[in-house]
């Protein structure tokens, strides 16, 4: 996991940033790290550092509020697990409920992770046209959700314990 979750002074989640943004973060005594690598640490001339996996800003930073995350594709094969909506296997592509040609459009509730051989076999009908049943209903993630399932897409375990583990499918 190279990106860096930033939690806010209050201790939610803000946005991730590189690993080098992060570093300088702490350096400049603008954050301090929350959980690091357990063995990974950075070195320079004067400075030994623990690689930051969560840091948290001194000062707490106001957000506009958001209520829903931005939908993306890749947003909803991470929000599903990489797991097809319809057989269970590994999904590489998304598939809308209702077809974009019926009206449907790029919403978290109208697509779900799908393997190609499903979504090529479903085309262009709604799942009870194709009598194609969803596995799970396809939600949409609050925006610390959303960020806290993409970092925890590949080891759930790489997240600390105190931070509220996203609503996965």
């Amino acid at each position: 996991m190279r990106d860096t979750l930033v939690l806010n002074a209050s201790f939610e989640p803000l946005s991730t940033v590189t690993l080098n943004r992060a570093v300088v973060l702490v350096l400049q005594d603008k954050a301090v790290v929350e959980q690091a690598h357990p063995e990974l640490r950075m070195r320079a001339s004067a400075v030994e550092l623990p690689v930051p996996r969560v840091i948290r800003l001194c000062r707490f930073v106001r957000v506009p509020f958001r209520r829903h995350a931005p939908w993306s594709r890749r947003g909803v094969l991470v929000r599903d697990g990489h797991r097809c909506a319809y057989c269970g296997r590994r999904a590489s592509t998304v598939d809308h409920v209702v077809p974009r040609s019926q009206g449907g459009g790029d919403t978290w509730l109208n697509t779900v992770a799908s393997c190609s051989t499903d979504n090529h076999r479903k085309a262009d009908r709604t799942p009870e046209q194709a009598g194609m049943p969803l596995l799970f209903k396809p939600f949409v993630p609050s925006p610390g959700d959303a960020m806290l399932l993409a970092l925890a897409a590949d080891d759930r375990s790489a997240l600390p314990d105190w931070l509220p583990q996203p609503v996965a499918a």
